[in-house]
C-alpha cells in the first residue's frame, strides 16, 4: 500500500508563482539584512527562475527587507546562493 504524502506549496515573493517548497530557496531578513533561513522567525521563498534574473528580484527583496540598499541586498543574496550550492 503506497502512502500519498502531501507536498507543501509555497509562493515566490518575486513572481508570485506557487511551487513545491523543496524547489524554492528559503531566506529571511533580520533588521534589514538578508540571511539564509536559520529556523527561527519569519521567512520567504524565491524560485530558481527569479534567482537567475537579478533585476526581477531587486524590488521584491527591497520590499521584503524594507531596505533601499540594492547593491548590499544583491551581493548578500549571491553569497547565500553560492554557499548553499556548495553544501
Amino acid at each position: 500500500m503506497a502512502k500519498n504524502f502531501h507536498q507543501a506549496i509555497r509562493m515566490c515573493i518575486s513572481c508570485r508563482n506557487r511551487q513545491e517548497q523543496k524547489l524554492l530557496v528559503r531566506l529571511q531578513c533580520k533588521e534589514g539584512l538578508l540571511e539564509a533561513f536559520n529556523n527561527t522567525g519569519r521567512s520567504f521563498y524565491i524560485c530558481n527562475d527569479c534567482l537567475s534574473n537579478e533585476k526581477k528580484i531587486i524590488k521584491a527583496l527591497m520590499r521584503q527587507c524594507k531596505s533601499g540598499e540594492k547593491e548590499r541586498l544583491v551581493n548578500r543574496l549571491k553569497e547565500i546562493i553560492t554557499d548553499d550550492r556548495k553544501s
